[in-house]
């Protein structure tokens, strides 16, 4: 296998290449750990590598190869997790200097239920601070450059995930989204992201920003590869309370079933006003193509979708104020040196430790939750995201699917919107109210700008729809040749 094919390389060519002799898992993890050592100077993915972990885990599947074992479903396929997951003995930063120097000792449900997979753990992924941001700028080891334009950004918070399957440093990764942040960089990179269903995938062993919104799922290659991650990764975890026990679909299986009658819904509201006309046209064409599969396309409304952004920012500011509220100094991570007294070295140790961007989001959320304030936000916006959720439920009343742009931009240029934060959290617009409806959703391929720059079309399922889902997300990838 040569290295050049790396970037095209899916779970099942490594699987079968493994099992049919024609590699070794132990020379596919070393092929890409050249890959990252030569070219990720510049895109700046990865933040930590496990090699020792990786190659022990690969020399494993290499000795079931050769005793004609049966492979496990992601045997020696390499993959890279995003630093906001624990691994045992590896840096988790949350790309914070709060955290520098901390190594859990355990792992996190997802990691483990990859390495009991087969898969080849790489190592720790770049993305913005604590998973705060669109654009992976804010982290502070550097922001994270788009493999697919240079001057561009990946998107956020999952940057480094997604680059990293883009430019063929990992044939999958994992990534978390609050608000978007698989969804759009996925878009921006070009490649397939899923958000699960809310308690879908386990987030033990995620470090936390804001938890009633927070979730894990992969990045992948294709659809078919993102079916098979969700696979291995749903379910229930004794762990995670707010895990569910809703039977795990076969989401591979499903791929195979025809769209033909689907009920495909298009909401108003996402068409509307600073949507970028080549992604409209993407995605109405995407949606063209559906219709020629045999879906039946039918317009809803999401009516309260104008309020979504504010609610998200209240809500999930809330959550990280007092989630990280922990790093305080006094357990892990950072530590001021130079502090007197104990309240002194909280002030300090945080002041150093986070960045701006988190430090704007914990004010405003523990402004939110102060009192006299309590009633008019916090209150508030859990008022608002349930008439959101309910705009979902009444949607899919009537339809299987929703279908919509992901980003009203695509990946806009490094530096371009670091001075303005509104103008930033709007590039959530189409994504936040899933995240706050506890839907699945994904971000599928649907084409190009005339720059060559990648389009991403969000599909929406019901809550546990994700079959469906990935149905027709299949169907838009191969609507595209």
């Amino acid at each position: 296998m040569k290295e050049e094919g790396l970037k095209s390389l899916t779970i099942d060519q490594v699987r079968d290449a493994i099992a049919g002799g024609r590699t070794t898992a132990t020379a596919l993890a070393e092929m890409h750990y050249d890959r990252i050592a030569s070219e990720d100077k510049e895109i700046h993915s990865y933040l930590s590598l496990s090699r020792e972990r990786a190659l022990s885990q690969a020399a494993r599947i290499d000795a079931m190869a050769q005793r004609g074992d049966v492979l496990p479903p992601l045997a020696g396929v390499p993959i890279g997790i995003k630093d906001v997951l624990v691994m045992h003995g590896a840096p988790a930063t949350a790309s914070s200097l709060i955290l520098k120097g901390y190594r859990p000792p355990y792992d996190a449900t997802a990691v483990t239920r990859l390495e009991e997979a087969g898969a080849v753990l790489l190592g720790k992924l770049n993305c913005d601070e604590f998973a705060m941001g669109s654009s992976n700028e804010n982290s502070a080891y550097g922001a994270v450059r788009n493999p697919r334009a240079l001057d561009r950004v990946p998107g956020g918070s999952s940057g480094g995930s997604a680059a990293a399957v883009a430019a063929g440093f990992a044939v999958a990764t994992l990534g978390t989204d609050t608000g978007g942040s698989i969804r759009q960089p996925a878009a921006f990179c070009g490649v397939v992201g899923v958000l699960p269903t809310y308690g879908r995938v386990s987030r033990y062993g995620l470090i936390a920003f804001a938890s009633s919104l927070d979730r894990v799922g992969p990045f992948t290659k294709n659809v078919k590869d993102a079916a098979r991650m969700l696979e291995v990764l749903a379910g229930r975890d004794a762990m995670d309370a707010t895990s569910s026990d809703t039977p795990v679909g076969g989401y591979v299986a499903a791929l195979e079933q025809p769209v033909e009658g689907l009920r495909i819904g298009v909401p108003e509201e996402y068409f509307g006003e600073g949507l970028d006309p080549q992604i409209r046209a993407a995605v109405e064409k995407a949606l063209d193509l559906l219709k020629a599969m045999g879906c039946v396309i039918k317009p809803v409304s999401l009516p309260h979708t104008k309020y979504a952004v504010p609610t998200y920012y209240v809500i999930a500011t809330a959550e990280a104020s007092s989630n990280l509220s922990r790093f305080d100094g006094v357990r892990f991570g950072l530590r001021d040196s130079e502090a007197k007294t104990l309240a002194d070295m909280y002030r300090r140790t945080r002041d150093g430790g986070f960045g701006a961007e988190v430090k704007r989001r914990i004010i405003l959320g523990t402004y939110a939750l102060s009192a006299g304030y309590y009633d008019a936000y916090y209150k508030k916006a859990q008022q608002v995201r349930t008439l959101l959720t309910r705009d979902f439920l009444s949607a899919f009343a009537g339809v299987d699917v929703l279908v919509a742009p992901v980003t009203p931009t695509p990946a806009f240029r490094l530096g371009e919107k670091t001075d303005d934060p509104v103008k930033m959290y709007l590039e959530d617009i189409y994504s936040v109210a899933a995240s706050l409806a506890g839907i699945c959703g994904m971000s599928v391929p649907c084409g190009q700008t005339q720059d060559g720059l990648p389009i991403g079309v969000q599909i929406l399922g019901q809550h546990f729809g994700e079959e469906s889902m990935l149905r027709v997300a299949k169907a838009v990838e191969t609507s595209q040749g």
